[in-house]
């Protein structure tokens, strides 16, 4: 990360868009990760911050993640089941975004229907 953030003219001040600066997506998601991390704010609202990465680079993030947002609120959305059941809690939405439900992956499995739903279709998804 520090090598991709030398070679760009601004650093971490390079503006990040859909076209140009020649980044792949994992790239631009990890520089987009570092600069928000770097700022140390006292809340993290992170959408699918891993989605873009494999997996082995997704580990490393998650836990580069966790250690520099230790003692911070931290609000994460996500789908990928690893990620949703390491929740301290978790926020169950309906389909018009309503929270319907909230809890700990163990409570929401043995209460929720659509958590549960949820659990089923990662499942069949593999």
């Amino acid at each position: 990360m520090v090598s991709l953030i030398r070679d760009l003219d601004k650093g971490l001040d390079t503006e990040i868009s859909d076209s140009g600066t020649g980044l792949s997506e994992g790239q631009k998601q990890r520089f987009n990760i570092a600069r928000a991390l770097l700022l140390e704010h006292p809340i993290y609202l992170l959408d699918e911050v891993t989605a873009s990465l494999d997996s082995v680079t997704e580990q490393r993030i998650s836990k580069a993640i966790d250690k520099l947002t230790a003692g911070k609120t931290r609000m994460t959305i996500a789908h990928r089941l690893h990620t949703v059941k390491k929740a301290d809690s978790i926020l169950v939405l309906d389909k018009t975004g309503q929270i319907v439900d909230q809890g700990t992956h163990h409570q929401l499995l043995l209460r929720n229907q659509l958590y549960q739903e949820f659990l089923s279709n990662v499942q069949r998804a593999g």
